[in-house]
């Protein structure tokens, strides 16, 4: 008889610990911090943006969109210009599908930077502006789902 035993991979470094909704910075779009929903659940991560405009510079694509980076806050918002990656068609948790731009950014949480996609679309009705989703979380953070805000705790 045979015994086949499967060893994972070991993580590169130390994984942050973080709790299921945390602030993080996009310092190549909004000089402040957004609060995120870390969302296991989703592939892609999304930006809440509105008036998505895409068009083309010196024969780059690009696109042109509105954040309001602060949660219920109509009032202060930001346009921003960049780089369109991709376009594609998401499917939301509700089973609702959308086409949307794709953009790559920079992405500060927890002392950590590093280059993430995020889709565009309105989040307005939902609970955050923000959703991170698994394909930026899983190369350096654990979640710990009964947890919050747990790195702007630790400053």
């Amino acid at each position: 008889m045979m015994i086949f035993m499967y060893t994972a991979p070991m993580p590169k470094g130390p994984k942050i610990i973080i709790g299921w909704w945390e602030y993080l910075h996009l310092p190549a779009l909004h000089k402040r911090s957004i609060k995120a929903k870390i969302d296991t659940g989703a592939r892609t991560s999304a930006l809440h943006a509105e008036d998505s405009e895409v068009f083309k510079h010196r024969g780059i694509s690009k696109v042109r969109f509105t954040i309001y980076p602060n949660q219920k806050d109509r009032l202060n918002r930001k346009q921003v210009i960049a780089d369109l990656i991709d376009q594609r068609t998401i499917k939301s948790s509700m089973g609702h599908t959308s086409f949307r731009p794709v953009i790559e950014t920079p992405v500060c949480i927890g002392g950590l930077t590093f280059d993430a996609e995020l889709t565009l679309v309105n989040r307005d009705l939902l609970g955050f502006r923000m959703l991170l989703g698994r394909q930026a979380l899983k190369q350096h953070f654990l979640i710990d789902p009964k947890k919050k805000n747990i790195l702007s705790r630790k400053k």
